[in-house]
């Protein structure tokens, strides 16, 4: 019996749908299914160029600096799984973030930091920006959200926090910061590298601004840098004058291509990288030989209630930070035991990355647990690898980290 169609038919597609075909079209050249990449610096001008404004981000393709086949492509992907009008393309997820402070912060403006950020965002607001331009930074503990609300000035413009904090791994209420910032006025930042879309969509808590590196998650396999800035068309297109056209931080059209490629098994990556994140942080809480695990899907994290509503229940993400008894030696001896896990910096690849951080070794690090001071920190992104070989690589390390000499 046929279908009715009118019966089983939606506005939109469904999050798996959307990451194979967003933002994808058929090259009316060739016809081939996918948008090829296109190695090109310039694009053909209409027959009378003169009354064109050379530095628009928005009269279709003219040269790559402004936009690109690919880096289009790529944008109305990402935007549309974030359920937002706009996005904009960087060359890495450090350049997208200092794009949206540099085009919207002026001199003698002020900013709210979470006190634990990204090592290069507390550099930028600890030292650079205002250095360089006189603009004035608060770094605060982004969980007490009255310290929040005491922080903000008249000069305030924007708040900026992290999904999940980069290494704390400290959740914070994206709903509650963005009431505060609607009150007083200013912009709500959301750094929501650890937890892209389709997993959480900050824009629909309220964020004005969400920022990926596409380094991590949304590329997934290691092998090609970006970043991305998405919300409101007005603020993306100032965002995209400013820091992409006129400071030149444009994505490649290869980088854009290889993120495009690598997006369209991200819904599939994430459900996998988060179930057994949760399986490897139970193992390795229940082991005395660990000092302390950090994972928001662990009843003993702070905020593991708050990660539980916010997130919906569809997982914690896939970094925990942790350590195991002993000291700095004793650390280095456990990751050089590992043999299916990679000790080497970046997330949300395709293979389980673990990097050793000594106690005081990044900006900012005042503001981290007591137990990061003792014992410094191992931060464990996990990958597509089987759970158990991830757990059976853990343990054995253990074991020869621990054996009698």
């Amino acid at each position: 019996m046929k279908r009715n169609p009118s019966k089983h038919k939606r506005d939109t597609v469904l999050d798996a749908t959307w990451a194979v075909h967003g933002g994808n079209s058929i090259d009316k050249g060739t016809g081939a299914l996918r948008t090829p990449l296109v190695m090109a610096n310039s694009y053909l001008l209409p027959e009378d160029p003169s009354e064109m404004n050379w530095s628009s981000v928005d009269r279709g393709l003219v040269y790559t600096r402004n936009a690109g086949a690919n880096q289009v492509a790529l944008e109305t992907k990402l935007a549309a799984m974030e359920g937002a009008e706009a996005a904009a393309a960087f060359a890495t997820g450090v350049a997208a973030l200092h794009g949206v402070f540099f085009s919207l912060l002026k001199s003698a403006d002020h900013v709210v930091v979470s006190n634990v950020t990204y090592e290069a965002v507390y550099r930028l607001f600890g030292e650079l920006l205002p250095d360089k331009y006189g603009i004035e930074a608060t770094f605060v503990d982004a969980d007490d959200l009255e310290a929040v609300k005491a922080a903000i000035r008249p000069t305030t413009r924007l708040i900026h926090a992290e999904t999940i904090a980069n290494p704390t791994t400290k959740v914070v209420n994206v709903q509650a910061l963005a009431r505060i910032a609607r009150e007083a006025g200013v912009l709500l930042t959301i750094d929501a590298t650890f937890t892209p879309a389709p997993f959480y969509r900050p824009l629909a808590d309220g964020a004005d601004l969400v920022i990926h590196s596409l380094t991590k998650y949304i590329n997934g396999h290691g092998d090609a840098m970006g970043g991305v800035v998405i919300g409101a068309n007005d603020l993306v297109q100032h965002i995209k004058h400013d820091a992409v056209v006129d400071a030149g931080g444009v994505i490649s059209p290869f980088n854009a291509w290889m993120i495009m490629r690598g997006s369209v098994t991200l819904p599939l990556r994430l459900k996998q990288q988060f179930s057994s994140a949760e399986k490897v942080a139970a193992v390795l809480e229940s082991d005395s030989r660990i000092a302390y695990v950090l994972y928001p899907g662990l009843a003993s994290h702070p905020q593991h209630e708050l990660a539980g509503k916010q997130f919906g229940g569809r997982g914690y993400g896939g970094v925990m930070a942790f350590a195991v008894e002993g000291d700095s030696d004793t650390q280095n001896r456990f990751v050089k035991n590992l043999n299916v896990i990679t000790s080497a910096v970046s997330l949300g690849h395709d293979e389980t990355l673990i990097v050793h951080v000594g106690p005081d070794a990044r900006g900012g690090s005042e503001n981290y647990p007591t137990s990061f001071h003792k014992y410094g920190h191992l931060r464990l992104s996990i990958g597509l690898e089987d759970p158990e070989d991830l757990i059976d690589d853990l343990l054995n390390a253990l074991d020869e980290t621990f054996s009698p000499e």
